[in-house]
């Protein structure tokens, strides 16, 4: 692969890969958490916590990624504090595309995990707890094995959606070589340019084998799953 990318293109797939990685480790346990509090939680604001996860995917990427901007820009509430006493940057950085892949990822990760944990039997839960097993226990034991695939599921669209992502992206933290050059900022860069068309091609033909890997392996979960809850 490295003989048929050039460096640049070749830097932007690994970019990609170690943004959508990053961005997925880090909010998956938080997907898990927020899937759980709105299948099961009973609280004031639910409801609002519901439209705030979802935002996303109804606002556009412009929108989220300026919103990223006023927040952890250099002057945004939370960016000047993280460098004037940390002396942390997030604004056009490799971590903040990370930022942009997971906050758009999110509502993607939540849903398939929120459907996981609404298809829980709790009479498993509960005979688990008649013979002794505490909160914990029979989460290990019952509930986490029985989400498994929905949680690999949001994984994987969590993570092809921060591969996939650029409006948020170019946005927050622009569209530098080398450091926030994603593969979709990298196919609209290679596309201004004359005689960058043969590099955004190869550089499309990635993406699309990435998403059909990702959705295969979705699937393949999803069917898993099915058959090891019939018993076939």
């Amino acid at each position: 692969m490295t003989d048929w990318l050039s460096p640049a293109e070749w830097q932007a797939v690994w970019l990609s890969l170690k943004v959508a990685s990053v961005a997925t480790i880090f909010s998956l346990p938080v997907a898990v958490a927020v899937a759980f509090a709105l299948a099961r939680g009973k609280f004031y604001g639910r409801q609002l916590l519901d439209w705030v996860v979802h935002m996303p995917l109804i606002l556009p990427p412009v929108v989220t990624g300026f919103a990223l901007l006023m927040v952890f820009g250099r002057k945004g509430v939370v960016g000047e504090f993280l460098y004037d006493w940390f002396g942390i940057t997030i604004a056009f950085r490799w971590t903040g595309a990370a930022i942009a892949g997971a906050i758009m990822g999110f509502p993607l990760m939540v849903r398939a995990i929120r459907l996981a944990v609404e298809a829980v039997d709790r009479d498993l839960e509960d005979a688990a707890a008649t013979l002794g097993a505490n909160g914990p226990w029979r989460f290990i034991l019952v509930t986490g094995p029985l989400i498994a695939p929905g949680v690999i599921v949001g994984a994987i669209l969590g993570f092809a959606k921060a591969m996939a992502e650029f409006g948020a992206t170019i946005t927050f933290v622009s569209n530098i070589p080398g450091e926030t050059q994603t593969l979709p900022s990298a196919i609209y860069a290679f596309l201004q340019v004359p005689g960058g068309d043969e590099a955004a091609m190869r550089l499309v033909i990635i993406s699309v084998v990435i998403a059909v890997v990702a959705l295969a392996i979705s699937e393949w979960v999803s069917q898993w799953a099915a058959r090891r809850v019939s018993g076939r």
